[in-house]
């Protein structure tokens, strides 16, 4: 060692390739190492520019992204029931976050993977923040709507307090014998083509979003984190990214308690069918939250200090100069991804995935209300938590273990496959979780019968009677021909009702679904969906690796952006229309408008088991083989790198 650097005792001894890289970094740092934008820089917020402060803020972002998306899964039921909108439509609208994905991941990765991503992440979260925002503005253009105005006590006192001509509307609206025709239809309902169209425009501008925040942000967080330390970092991330459901729809299930328009009072309660809850309100606060969080990630540099100093160490004098962006060298980086057998594999075998898991990430709250006979506010708070814990287990405990012990890419690869496995037998088992009890139901009361075929029940609303034995179910006491209504202790009771019979003649039904007892399959679909979110997460690490170290460095943001195209154009924009079609054609009756079906009122839920179950067990059985494609392609990949890691003082 040279006598000029001996240590003599001096505890700020500096090694000679460290002061090098304190002099380097020195003339850098205003340029790409220094937090924040304009006028706001400094001391104090140089002190975050560090890999810790960086994966905590881009995990809470992770979660509020994610708590959008749950937010708008556990409020669909809502939305299809205020604005008339089929399960097919809903899907619709749902693609359009993936069209723009489809159409931008690619280009805007490759263009800004190399400049500022924190500032560049920011931009897309911005444009989520107004996806928030256009999809309350329905709300704001059509208000609560005539049927939850009509259930509020305020509705009998715009007319001197008459509760008396309130009391005969309901009448007409419910009972056998009004002979309503389609002259009387409420031409209010179906006429929400502009509503349509502008859920339809959030979820475009929100696609813009997403590939720059997940693309970016996970290429940024793996050039700055030593390779060893990557899997506990992304691990955190994913598990604050876990929070995201359970945040959005307990969220939902606070929001749907309260009645559309909070400041009205509701003469029904929020297990009532008829119950529409404030759907908008929690977009509002999701808005303003998101809107902060991503202002302060645009204050983090373009590259942290400490990872700029370990390039400087280990740059080659061999490197390859960085060539300018161009058309031209887009397609040779495109050519090269498309070769790259381990990455195509993976990447099909997560479209696979994708297609079958989708339905429970979008219709689960549906399909748990229609199924087990929960209310929306229930189902989305259940939907969100359930799982929740057993998720970020599985995240936390795969990324410990897989920076303790670094396993190979082939056992990786490995444990996918395990996961995809247990995740179909899983799926299959959905199908044999049922409540009997319900079927019958469904599948005898349908629309008219010979018993109510007089009673002109076309554009009566849903809301079930139980007749009085106690088992039976009507859609409404217009379809049981119940031509009398009388209200006793907030009790309502319908009588002469010419489908249910007595010993006096017709009989009686009370408001309400009858009582089935679903808890105990309820019960154990639940634990299904535990084991899965469970083994699920324990593979979100695993996978992650194999994505970005299968490529050269500089192909990562545009890998993971290809990626994410390939999911857009055969995943994420088929599987919601697909899954959305079978949600209809499980449709036993449909709510009718003057322009048409709105909404279902209620579904055959053997056919809906059935069609929905197996045929996203299908899709995540390909899904499985592709992977074992990926465990032979990947022998021989290396994962975890030697890293020089030294301690930057003043930095």
């Amino acid at each position: 060692m040279d006598a000029n650097h001996k240590d003599n005792g001096n505890s700020d001894y500096i090694l000679p390739e460290e002061e090098v890289v304190l002099k380097s970094v020195s003339v850098e740092i205003d340029e790409d190492t220094t937090c924040g934008l304009w006028f706001i820089k400094g001391k104090l917020l140089q002190k975050f520019a560090n890999k810790k402060a960086f994966v905590f803020l881009y995990g809470i972002l992770g979660c509020l992204f994610s708590a959008t998306y749950a937010y708008y899964n556990g409020t669909i039921t809502t939305l299809e029931q205020r604005f008339k909108i089929p399960s097919k439509t809903t899907g619709i609208i749902t693609v359009g976050n993936d069209l723009s994905q489809l159409l931008v991941s690619v280009i805007l990765s490759y263009y800004v993977g190399r400049r500022h991503r924190p500032r560049w992440m920011a931009i897309g979260l911005y444009t989520v923040v107004l996806f928030c925002l256009l999809t309350a503005l329905p709300h704001w253009l059509y208000g609560a709507g005539k049927d939850a105005l009509f259930l509020t006590i305020e509705y009998g006192q715009m007319d001197n307090n008459n509760t008396d001509k309130v009391f005969e509307l309901e009448k007409k609206k419910v009972l056998c014998g009004i002979n309503q025709t389609l002259t009387e239809c409420d031409m209010e309902e179906g006429n929400y083509a502009p509503a349509t169209a502008i859920l339809f425009t959030a979820q475009l501008i929100s696609g813009i979003g997403s590939p720059l925040y997940y693309t970016l942000g996970i290429s940024y967080m793996d050039d700055n984190i030593r390779k060893s330390k990557t899997p506990a970092l992304i691990s955190i991330s994913y598990f604050l990214r876990t929070l995201g459901p359970a945040i959005g729809y307990a969220l939902a299930s606070i929001c749907l308690k309260l009645y559309i328009s909070p400041s009205l009072t509701p003469t029904i309660n929020n297990n009532d069918p008829r119950w529409l809850g404030a759907w908008w309100l929690g977009w509002i606060i999701l808005a303003g939250i998101i809107f902060l969080c991503a202002s302060l990630l645009a204050l983090f540099p373009k590259q942290l200090p400490r990872a700029a100093a370990r390039k400087l160490t280990t740059r080659s004098t061999t490197d390859e100069p960085e060539l300018p962006r161009s058309f031209k060298d887009m397609m040779k980086t495109f050519n090269r991804l498309v070769k790259n057998p381990t990455l195509m594999l993976n990447n099909f075998a997560a479209v696979f995935y994708f297609l079958g898991y989708m339905p429970y990430w979008i219709f689960l709250p549906k399909y748990i209300e229609t199924l087990y006979k929960q209310s929306a506010s229930a189902s989305s708070l259940i939907t969100g938590t359930a799982g929740l814990i057993f998720s970020a287990i599985g995240v936390l405990l795969s990324g410990l273990i897989i920076s303790k012990f670094k396993p190979t890419a082939r056992i990786l690869a490995a444990w996918n496959v395990v996961v995809g496995a247990i995740s179909v037998f899983g799926i299959i088992s959905y199908v044999y979780l049922d409540c009997l009890d319900i079927n019958p139901i469904a599948k005898r009361y349908q629309s008219t019968n010979s018993c109510n075929s007089n009673c002109n029940c076309d554009y009566v609303k849903y809301n079930p009677v139980c007749s009085q034995d106690g088992k039976t179910s009507f859609i409404s006491a217009c379809h049981a021909g119940c031509s009398q209504y009388s209200l006793t202790n907030l009790t309502k009771l319908y009588k002469e009702c010419s489908c249910i019979q007595s010993d006096d003649g017709y009989g009686y039904a009370t408001s309400g679904n009858c009582h089935v007892d679903c808890f105990s399959k309820f019960y154990a679909f639940l634990a299904v969906v535990c084991l899965l979110k469970f083994t699920g997460a324990t593979g979100r690490v695993s996978n992650f690796l194999v994505t970005v170290r299968c490529v050269e460095e500089k192909d990562k943001p545009v890998a993971m952006g290809f990626a994410l195209m390939m999911m857009s154009l055969c995943a994420f924009v088929p599987s919601p229309i697909l899954f959305g079609i079978i949600l209809d054609k499980a449709c036993l009756v449909w709510g009718k408008t003057c322009s048409g079906n709105g909404n279902c009122w209620l579904y055959n839920s053997e056919t809906l088991r059935y069609t929905l179950n197996f045929t996203a067990a299908g899709f995540v059985t390909i899904g499985t083989i592709f992977d074992v494609g990926v465990w032979y392609f990947v022998k021989g990949l290396k994962i975890f790198d030697d890293d020089v890691e030294f301690e930057l003082k003043d930095i």
